[in-house]
């Protein structure tokens, strides 16, 4: 039988004893308990991308790309809306998204002009937004990936005036323009780019000038229109994209006439534009990088590091594609 504690400091000293004991359990359970509670759960983020047309062998490429690498990007959810080359469809799918909330915004505009106001919208609403490759009127976004089109329209200009001075041993010929969608950054500074050169060699003629929006039957269409208008004497076909300037061929070797001029496109995409050149049917093309890997580098920045700020704008790099065994001029 155990005796009973007759000493009050002694008993004092054990029922602090038991105390601080219970307190230490307490304690250590709360903090097991918090740990449990307040660790993060995996984070979860809505990337939507909106793109202008996914019927464009260049739009889809880039739809294909940005799958691919977020899939790599651990708790990104990705939905593309398709604008299907109707500005007010992009606009309603854009006033959705934001609706929605989503961690980023990624668009490839199809007009300068009509998706300026719903972006500036989407940065009103906080949510981070990425230009890719067109510009619009006012810099609505976090970010601008593009290349430099003008510049592709002088390289553009350049390799026409070596062609025909290297054909009549002086910078001269005739020249059907085939080109991109009326109001659009790409059309504008590419045959902006390319005229800039042209114009210092009078002797180049643009004998037929032609909006294909750039699809390939349309494309067809114009190119048929033009063959007509000039039986004879045509020397060099510039299309703003490669679909277009595929199109002008198949119109041209239609009418047997595709062995009398050269055709240049702008793209580069390995699975066409780079196929043509290599097959012989364009005489070159220009890439256009698809800007994907930069905007899903940045994207990603934006999402996990809550800190970042990323350049107002990224310029990618193009490239000659000619011919193996031919020169890049």
């Amino acid at each position: 039988m155990t005796a009973p504690l007759k000493e009050p400091g002694l008993r004092l000293r054990c029922f602090l004893g038991i105390f601080g004991s219970l307190a230490v359990m307490i304690t250590g359970c709360g903090r097991q308990s918090s740990t449990s509670v307040d660790a993060p759960a995996r984070r979860e983020w809505l990337v939507i991308f909106s793109q202008c047309n996914n019927a464009e062998p260049y739009r889809a490429a880039q739809n294909r790309r940005m799958e691919e690498l977020f899939t790599k990007v651990p708790g990104v959810k990705l939905a593309i809306y398709d604008g299907q080359a109707d500005a007010a469809k992009q606009i309603s799918q854009i006033e959705n998204a934001i609706r929605q909330k989503p961690d980023l915004l990624i668009v490839a505009p199809l007009q300068r002009d009509s998706l300026t106001k719903v972006m500036g919208e989407a940065m009103a609403a906080q949510i981070p937004t990425l230009c890719l490759e067109r510009d619009i009127v006012e810099p609505n976004y976090t970010s601008w990936i593009r290349c430099d089109n003008f510049k592709i329209g002088q390289m553009a200009g350049q390799w026409i005036v070596d062609h025909l001075k290297a054909k009549y041993g002086e910078p001269r010929g005739n020249l059907i323009e085939i080109r991109g969608m009326q109001g659009v950054e790409g059309a504008i500074h590419r045959h902006g780019g390319a005229h800039s050169v042209l114009t210092n060699y009078p002797k180049i003629k643009v004998v037929h000038d032609a909006t294909a929006n750039w699809f390939q039957p349309q494309a067809m269409d114009r190119m048929t229109e033009a063959l007509n208008a000039n039986p004879s004497g045509v020397d060099v076909v510039y299309a703003h994209n490669d679909p277009m300037a595929y199109g002008a061929y198949l119109a041209a070797k239609e009418k047997g006439r595709e062995k009398e001029m050269v055709f240049v496109g702008v793209d580069g995409l390995p699975h066409e534009g780079a196929k043509y050149v290599e097959q012989g049917v364009l005489g070159v093309t220009f890439e256009y990088p698809l800007c994907v890997d930069k905007a899903v580098e940045i994207g990603t920045r934006l999402l996990q590091e809550p800190g970042f700020k990323p350049e107002k704008t990224y310029l990618m790099e193009s490239r000659i594609i000619a011919r193996a065994g031919t020169a890049a001029k």
